[in-house]
């Protein structure tokens, strides 16, 4: 399995850590949920769905360790609870995200809207940027039709 251009068993294998039944299957998780951007908890419900026997510490531990070899990319939407989606290193930046403020609801603008304003910054204030985070806070249109 390829994880950023990268075979996953070789990241790990550089890390000195071997790919293991669960962490397999947290990772899978995270490829049939991608773009869900799914918290540990979510993640734990999941993964125990196909493996049965596994612990919610095994979990926060893989994702952990997921996010130091930077396979998986922590996010904070203000809302108290960090959530995971897989790091996609093809890109110079991350994606911005939509934050519907009553449903809770996170859509992805797949668009780096920012380019032409970071050329800006750059030669303003001599200063090399080398990523942001943007996110809209917002109704979705679901919530603005109830």
């Amino acid at each position: 399995m390829n994880v950023n251009g990268m075979d996953f068993k070789e990241l790990l294998k550089e890390k000195g850590c071997k790919l293991t039944t669960q962490r397999r299957a947290v990772l899978d998780v995270l490829n049939e949920h991608s773009g869900e951007h799914l918290s540990t908890e979510e993640i734990y419900g999941y993964v125990k769905e196909k493996c049965p026997e596994i612990g919610l510490a095994t979990v926060y531990r893989t994702v952990q360790l997921f996010e130091e070899i930077k396979i998986i990319d922590k996010l904070n939407f203000d809302d108290g609870c960090s959530r995971y989606e897989l790091s996609s290193n093809e890109e110079d930046h991350h994606h911005h995200h939509l934050i519907c403020e009553v449903c809770n609801k996170v859509m992805e603008v797949e668009e780096d809207l920012l380019e032409g304003l970071e050329e800006q910054i750059e030669n303003k204030y001599n200063f090399k940027i080398t990523n942001h985070k943007v996110k809209f806070y917002g109704i979705c249109s679901k919530c603005m039709e109830s």
